[in-house]
């Protein structure tokens, strides 16, 4: 590898061959005068990176190197860059670029701008080149989406914050979470892990609704006030019917779910939020549902530059800790880690280090 001509990573070729991952060397897009250049330290493995490779979220631009989960050093900065200096510690989500100067953009709603660009997978314009993400020795990114990590938070820990942790604080702050509300996270994988840690240390009472009873311990553990098992029978929402504020639902299935009993929960005029992404339709939904207490539904994506930098510092005052399982990266590591994923065989989320064996210093 010519730095910083190409960068190099572990790419799949194919949704057929989605295990099988291969060492290659890409072009990154050409280095403009706003962007960052990033040595990669660890990546979070998320669940996008799964759907993405296995075909679950359709036609993709193969070979694709995935991860949006990135820490690392910066090492070179654009004429430009004011927001981040050589040799800082930063990171990087699942969004690389928008316009900065729409509606959306100039109101700190960039992750909604219609021109925005996720960090792997997009076709870069007036180039056709595709992003490639953080399981590789470098990323190249504009400095909007380059965020410092406070001195606070370790590395392995940070990673899964800057997809996961975003993904739920966003819609937690937008949605009034804090002191005397009653919030509660649908699903405890590595979205709902970041959903409960954020939501107390918002100030909300905050209950988990799952399936089972299966991960009620680490539940409490992670400091939630109550917990909730749809398995319990048709009655397990009664006692708490129109007594919670928001309800943010990360699951990724909507298999034998009955949204309405979920809906139940909600005082009048609450909020449920989606941010998982599951495969396929999704949940049906009645307009009668929505009647009895007047609920809204929407959902999230992602979240600003403001917040991301507003998540990383509480969670740094907070000494909020990712519950995390660190990984060498490797091409053998990576397949078992996804199988993983697949298979929902991780607590809460996973972490890739150990970059500079497979990449040189």
């Amino acid at each position: 590898m010519v730095y910083p001509e190409t960068f190099t990573g572990f790419q799949v070729n194919g949704s057929d061959t989605w295990t099988e991952f291969h060492k290659n060397e890409f072009q990154p897009k050409p280095f403009g005068d706003y962007d960052v250049d990033i040595k990669i330290a660890a990546c979070g493995i998320c669940g996008s990176d799964l759907h993405t490779l296995s075909g679950g979220w359709g036609e993709q631009y193969f070979p694709l190197c995935v991860g949006h989960e990135i820490v690392g050093t910066a090492l070179r900065v654009g004429p430009k860059v004011t927001l981040i200096k050589p040799g800082q510690r930063v990171g990087v989500g699942a969004q690389s670029y928008s316009c900065l100067d729409c509606r959306q953009c100039k109101a700190d709603n960039e992750t909604y701008c219609r021109k925005q660009l996720d960090t792997y997978g997009a076709k870069w314009p007036d180039t056709g080149i595709i992003s490639q993400g953080g399981y590789s020795s470098h990323v190249r990114t504009h400095e909007h989406w380059v965020f410092p990590i406070p001195d606070a938070l370790p590395t392995v820990q940070a990673a899964p914050m800057l997809c996961a942790g975003l993904t739920a604080y966003s819609p937690l702050v937008r949605n009034g979470c804090g002191p005397g509300k009653k919030v509660g996270i649908v699903g405890l994988g590595g979205i709902g892990h970041f959903g409960l840690l954020f939501a107390k240390a918002l100030g909300a009472e905050t209950w988990v609704i799952s399936r089972t009873h299966s991960k009620e311990a680490d539940c409490k553990e992670m400091g939630a006030d109550g917990f909730l098992a749809t398995a319990d029978g048709k009655d397990w929402n009664k006692d708490h019917i129109m007594t919670f504020d928001m309800i943010l639902n990360t699951a990724s299935s909507t298999e034998g779910m009955d949204l309405g009993a979920y809906l139940q929960l909600l005082d009048v005029h609450g909020h449920f939020v989606s941010v998982g992404l599951p495969e396929g339709e999704g949940q049906p939904m009645k307009s009668q549902d929505l009647l009895s207490n007047g609920v809204l539904v929407g959902a999230s994506h992602l979240g600003s530059r403001k917040e991301v930098l507003a998540m990383l510092q509480l969670a740094a005052d907070k000494g909020i800790k990712s519950w995390v399982e660190e990984i060498p990266i490797s091409a053998e590591n990576l397949k078992t880690a996804l199988l993983r994923l697949h298979d929902n065989k991780v607590r809460y989320r996973f972490t890739l280090t150990d970059y500079e064996k497979e990449f040189g210093a």
